[in-house]
């Protein structure tokens, strides 16, 4: 990886007592301040919430999970996570998703990797493609039944601009052992909360509004994918059909943002 600081999981952090206790007090200690935030010092709502938390503690044991949303703020995450349920967030947290991360902002210095990668956040290196060694971590998390949380736009989308996704979402569904099941989601306000300028310090009182798309199902698509197309291509069709999802769940989640912020 091009910066100074070494891959932060340890070969042996799956089975490791230690790691995974201080794995846990960390996405606690972070949950119950992103709950805090979204709900208490916020107000946020939610739109189709069950569907994510069905999704989240009801599918089966070798089920994978991805979801995918927007990126407007730095806070996104994890304070939209403070929407789930505090048994998600402390008790049973290893639920909580795994994530990526630029490794020149969450891994720049040690104990920055040591915090972000106990919180379940993984190295990816901008320019590095699909096949990058983060990618293929993630993708094993997949198939051993977790849950990936992306943000396919690839940078934080200040202007809230409709931009191309990157295909890296699409190479983790297709290649996926089981198929997970893709959930988007919508969300608006959170730059409101923590404004993309400085001094960057994260505000109270705020809208939030949050919308669950509906279930994304691949498994016939990539059945159909898998016999003539290559790849590249199977995975720019996957993107492109998360693409058009998301044009829908955005007009949706501005339209309600707008009528929520007005009454």
């Amino acid at each position: 990886m091009p910066t100074d600081v070494r891959w932060p999981f340890p070969a042996c952090h799956s089975t490791s007592r230690s790691w995974a206790l201080a794995s846990k007090l960390t996405l606690g200690g972070v949950g119950v301040v992103s709950k805090i935030w979204a709900e208490w010092l916020n107000r946020t709502t939610v739109y189709n919430r069950e569907a994510l938390y069905k999704a989240v503690e009801e599918r089966p044991a070798n089920q994978p999970l991805v979801t995918i949303s927007n990126h407007h703020s730095c806070i996104d995450e994890p304070v939209v996570w403070g929407v789930l349920k505090w048994r998600h967030l402390v008790t049973k947290n290893e639920l909580m998703r795994w994530t990526l991360g630029a490794s020149d902002v969450c891994f720049a210095k040690e104990w920055h990797s040591k915090f972000f990668s106990l919180g379940r956040v993984v190295p990816v290196v901008r320019g590095e493609g699909v096949y990058q060694k983060s990618m293929d971590f993630i993708l094993e998390k997949l198939n051993a039944g977790s849950w990936v949380h992306m943000f396919p736009e690839g940078r934080v989308n200040a202007t809230h601009e409709f931009i191309r996704l990157k295909w890296g979402v699409g190479r983790l569904i297709a290649d996926c052992k089981v198929t997970p099941i893709v959930l988007p989601l919508w969300h608006m306000g959170m730059d409101d909360v923590l404004p993309n300028k400085s001094p960057y310090i994260p505000l109270v009182g705020k809208k939030v509004t949050l919308v669950i798309g509906r279930q994304l199902e691949f498994s016939e698509t990539l059945s159909k994918l898998r016999q003539t197309k290559t790849p590249m291509e199977i995975r720019k069709e996957v993107t492109d059909q998360i693409q058009e999802e998301f044009r829908k769940l955005k007009e949706q989640t501005e339209s309600l943002h707008l009528l929520t912020t007005a009454v």
